[in-house]
């Protein structure tokens, strides 16, 4: 079921990314083909899902969903080119491909993130029938605080200076909770938004959220070690090469593997709390700790 659900929304917001951005006109056709070459390089879509299962959960029609799954994978593309440029991480692969930079180059790059970026909230704001104007308002506000020095600036900005630095668990916890954990905070609050749940839900789904964040992110730690480039779509062992630090470095293999399942735990002890149907989204908590890439 997980795996059924999984490739139906892939399928859905890259069919509606794809539509996005083959109507954009051909005045820039280098930055309309690097968009599209970022945004459509493949990928399982775990932002868009989280909107809409956690949506699907709450009784929340598809359709409300589509421009907030859209945006937020919009912005997901956006910082991986960022990401993989040489001034960051300065990688040539990512899912096994070249990375935007290295198949355009990096003036283009820059020009695509800032493109990606600013398509997230062209989408997001358009009209929506199914949505009023203040969730569409409240929902700009998330993932625009999601995004940016609150969020993933901020978390990209931490591990940039902590690059050649001994950190410890509290700010590597910092650092996360805001590069890769904010935006997946971010889709399972612009469910919670669309479907307007009370306040003791909506905290229980954020406590959710903020515990599956970090626990995805200390998995992609322990595959840096573990997996392998094939596997992982980008040159394994990255991590430790650029001297970063992470969950298994600090805490050790074994160490990392027990937070991470400490982790998900106490997601799941959050949707035991609430009284929705909610299999599909634990189902995907226990993923996140069990893929392979």
């Amino acid at each position: 079921m997980l795996a059924e659900a999984i490739t139906t929304y892939q399928k859905r917001v890259n069919a509606i990314l794809n539509e996005h951005l083959t109507q954009l006109d051909d005045a820039a056709p280098d930055l309309k083909a690097a968009m599209l070459h970022g945004a459509l390089l493949g990928g399982k879509r775990i932002r868009p899902f989280l909107v809409y299962s956690v949506g699907d959960m709450l009784g929340v029609n598809i359709n409300a969903l589509d421009k907030a799954a859209a945006a937020i994978e919009c912005i997901h593309a956006y910082s991986l080119i960022h990401d993989d440029l040489p001034a960051m991480d300065n990688d040539a692969l990512r899912r096994g491909k070249p990375t935007v930079h290295i198949a355009f180059n990096e003036a283009t790059a820059i020009l695509a993130g800032d493109a990606l970026q600013t398509l997230a909230f062209e989408i997001i704001t358009a009209p929506c029938q199914d949505l009023h104007p203040k969730q569409q308002l409240a929902m700009v506000r998330i993932l625009a605080k999601a995004s940016g020095y609150q969020g993933m600036c901020g978390g990209q900005a931490i591990d940039l200076s902590a690059t050649d630095h001994s950190i410890d668990i509290d700010r590597l916890t910092e650092l996360h909770n805001k590069k890769t954990g904010a935006l997946i905070s971010c889709a399972v609050e612009l469910a919670l938004i669309a479907a307007d749940v009370p306040d003791d839900h909506y905290q229980l789904m954020m406590k959710y959220a903020h515990t599956l964040g970090l626990a995805f992110q200390v998995q992609d730690d322990i595959l840096d070690i573990i997996a392998s480039t094939e596997e992982l779509g980008k040159p394994q062992g990255s991590d430790q090469q650029s001297n970063k630090s992470t969950f298994p470095k600090l805490l050790g293999l074994d160490g990392a593997k027990a937070c991470a399942e400490q982790l998900i735990q106490d997601a799941l002890s959050a949707l035991t709390k609430l009284p929705y149907n909610s299999q599909l989204i634990a189902d995907f908590a226990h993923y996140i700790i069990e893929r392979r890439l």
